[in-house]
């Protein structure tokens, strides 16, 4: 429990900068000259960039564009990938065999690329971010979905719903969902990270939230040309970038060991069981 707090702590942090930036007394885009490239300093602990704007109310303010970014994505993600992969699996056929086929071509090219096209393609902007994100992230819900009800339509309580003449939305809805759920959350909080990265990234290149909105990647790619007289307009997104991702894999390991029943009751036997 004492190993969780910390990743947790991060976490609910993030999560509380999004929900309070738009009321707290930020200036992240307030220009002040003669403070250009200024270090930190008592009034301003994450000092200036390059335009004279304090880094550390642009750090906040970009913390929750990557926090907005990260929900609508993994949720977009989820709700499509989930239910694209439960419907093909469990009805099986030419349905399936189209769903593995547009799968097959998303997963021919490499994830980041994909989304840097799109992204190309539609123009910057958060919500072109958005798209092109959960464009290549419901593959791996919907992978995990489909090998999961391939697996769980062949179980007895499902045949035998089938057998009493049960509604396959029903059977879906209350004998399959429900037990999948598990893999599904586990996969929704690694992706988590990932998309974090991915909005950061194309945020890096130009592709993402646009000057002067604030985003860790643009921050970073702006402070790349002053790295030595300026570290930290690098040092400070950086460092956030890498804590909330690593809070965020950390608390997905925990949470894959918490819901996986199966190891977890083999660890108690284990731990139970007396010494020879």
């Amino acid at each position: 429990m004492m190993r969780i707090r910390l990743p947790l702590g991060v976490i609910l942090l993030w999560a509380l900068v999004a929900l309070l930036a738009p009321v707290l007394p930020l200036s992240p885009n307030a220009i002040d000259l003669p403070h250009i490239l200024a270090p930190g300093s008592l009034n301003e602990w994450l000092g200036y960039d390059d335009l004279g704007r304090p880094v550390f109310d642009r750090l906040l303010v970009g913390g929750r564009t990557s926090f907005l970014v990260a929900f609508a994505v993994v949720g977009i993600s989820l709700v499509i990938g989930s239910l694209l992969g439960t419907v093909g699996a469990y009805a099986g056929g030419w349905l399936d065999l189209v769903l593995v086929r547009v799968m097959d071509v998303f997963l021919a090219f490499p994830g980041i690329l994909l989304a840097i096209a799109l992204a190309g393609v539609m123009g910057p902007g958060i919500d072109n971010v958005v798209i092109a994100l959960s464009a290549v992230s419901w593959v791996g819900y919907a992978r995990l979905a489909r090998a999961q009800v391939l697996s769980m339509k062949e179980r007895d309580h499902v045949h035998a719903a089938v057998a009493t003449g049960t509604p396959p939305t029903r059977i879906i809805t209350r004998h399959v969902l429900p037990l999948i759920g598990a893999p599904l959350i586990v996969e929704a909080s690694f992706g988590m990270a990932s998309v974090v990265i991915g909005e950061a990234g194309l945020s890096f290149l130009g592709l993402g939230v646009q000057p002067p909105s604030a985003s860790w990647g643009s921050m970073i790619r702006d402070g790349a040309r002053y790295m030595l007289v300026a570290p930290h307009m690098v040092v400070a997104p950086g460092a956030a970038l890498m804590a909330v991702v690593l809070a965020i894999n950390v608390l997905g390991d925990h949470l894959r060991d918490w819901l996986d029943v199966k190891s977890q009751t083999l660890k108690d036997r284990g731990s139970k069981s007396p010494l020879p």
